[in-house]
């Protein structure tokens, strides 16, 4: 707190932290503007009904804009769905893989792709959105008109929270997407605590439970914030060269590398695959009283949504087994242990004991896999805790996994980056302090 207070000092600084406010205010304010044309009672039974399915779970990184379908329903889930699509076919079309070799040129390049991405699946999320909605009878007027206006409106909507995020990361502090992110989590939690105190009061909890519940919440935060600011470091030196008439290199330095280098990417899409059976048996409905095909493909897929539920064995075993693939895939996707190899041997750097060229890229590579594994355990237990409290204990328990983790890595990344504007200011102190001190000796000389 005492550098939080430091940092509201400098001028530049206290201007960020308005700016990210003053957005984040604005971002809360438009998910309480509905979509023209909406029964907001019919909305609301019909989101009652769907706790469990993919809607909850993106319901809860629009910081409930989608069960009130207001103008910024879709979030920013389109935005981070086209950046995950862009960093893959990054990796397998050559084209967009040399763009990002060439530097902020090429991440400009890639930045614009994404935007247009980011486009076309807003505006198809909101059109399937709007025809998905209109079928539940939650549309005062339905009919064409209705789609276009909605699907206009939510692709707008979304277009304006990705021009925030980056006003926010370029003028405020911290990654404004991610900030809009968190907001909306964290917007969930005084409903999540006031329906405790509610059980607790009624007798639906025991106040020992929720005490025991509390420090549970609060040691999983802390043991997600120890392992997330861990690192593994690989020493790397440097060979002495000559250059000119100089002897330059010999430093030691080091590759950091975090147990959890996927971040929070594997349990989105593990929640995702697994939901999505959920919520098409919803909009399908029910198959009683048909028959036929039709019938039959509507009783396998209530059945399939019941076994893949909150708490089922066979829900809780395909979601730890996506998690890890996804753990590795991502990993695999994001960091190339050839590539690294190269660039240190272009650098005339190499790990101690090791060959420069493929013996340090198969060394990384080992060691990689090796975190990755205890980073993909860890992922999994933090992710499956609250299910278990979910299904076993009976609990209002908001925060699952994703939530959590992602509280946890912007809150920290917030921190390090409020650290660092802190750090150039009190460089830019001590320059200015020597610059005077320079000028002052210089003008007092004969």
């Amino acid at each position: 707190m005492a550098g939080f207070g430091a940092a509201t000092r400098l001028a530049e600084i206290r201007s960020r932290i308005f700016f990210l406010l003053g957005g984040l205010i604005v971002y809360r304010i438009g998910t309480f503007i509905p979509v023209p044309g909406i029964d907001p009672i019919a909305l609301s039974r019909f989101f009652q009904e769907q706790e469990g399915t993919i809607l909850g779970l993106f319901n809860m990184f629009s910081g409930g804009a989608l069960s009130r379908l207001s103008i910024f329903a879709l979030g920013v889930m389109p935005y981070i769905s086209a950046s995950i699509i862009i960093q893959m076919l990054a990796v397998v079309y050559p084209p967009w893989a040399e763009w990002k070799k060439e530097g902020e040129a090429g991440r400009r390049r890639i930045t614009q792709l994404t935007r247009y991405a980011s486009v076309g699946l807003a505006v198809f999320q909101g059109a399937g959105a709007a025809y998905a909605f209109q079928n539940q009878g939650v549309v005062l007027a339905p009919g064409w008109y209705f789609v276009v206006v909605a699907t206009v409106t939510l692709t707008t909507g979304t277009m304006f929270l990705m021009w925030l995020g980056e006003q926010i990361t370029e003028r405020g502090i911290g990654n404004g997407i991610s900030m809009i992110i968190l907001s909306g989590i964290v917007a969930g939690l005084p409903a999540a605590i006031g329906n405790t105190f509610n059980q607790m009061s009624t007798g639906e909890m025991n106040p020992a439970f929720a005490i025991i519940l509390a420090l549970m919440v609060v040691g999983v935060t802390f043991f997600v914030a120890w392992v997330e600011g861990g690192q593994r470091r690989i020493a790397v030196n440097y060979a002495k060269r000559m250059v000119g008439r100089q002897m330059v290199g010999g430093q030691s330095s080091h590759l950091p590398f975090k147990l959890n280098m996927s971040g929070v990417i594997p349990p989105i899409f593990a929640s995702s695959l697994l939901l999505f059976p959920a919520t098409l048996a919803s909009f399908a409905g029910t198959g009683v009283g048909q028959s036929g095909v039709v019938g039959g493909f509507k009783a396998f897929m209530q059945g399939l949504s019941a076994s893949l539920s909150y708490g089922q064995p066979l829900h809780m075993f395909l979601y730890a087994l996506l998690i890890v693939f996804f753990c590795f895939f991502y990993t695999g996707l994001t960091f190339s242990s050839r590539e690294t190899a190269d660039n240190l041997k272009k650098a005339g750097a190499f790990i101690p004991g090791i060959r420069p060229g493929q013996h340090t890229g198969e060394y990384i590579e080992k060691v990689l896999t090796r975190l990755t594994l205890w980073g993909a355990i860890y992922v999994t237990a933090v992710c499956l805790l609250p299910e278990l409290l979910i299904s076993w204990g009976n609990v209002p328990f908001y925060f699952g996994g994703t939530s959590l983790l992602i509280i946890v890595v912007v809150v920290m990344d917030f921190i390090a980056q409020l650290q660092a504007h802190m750090m150039s200011h009190q460089y830019e102190g001590l320059i200015k302090k020597s610059n005077s001190r320079g000028s002052g000796r210089s003008g007092s000389a004969p």
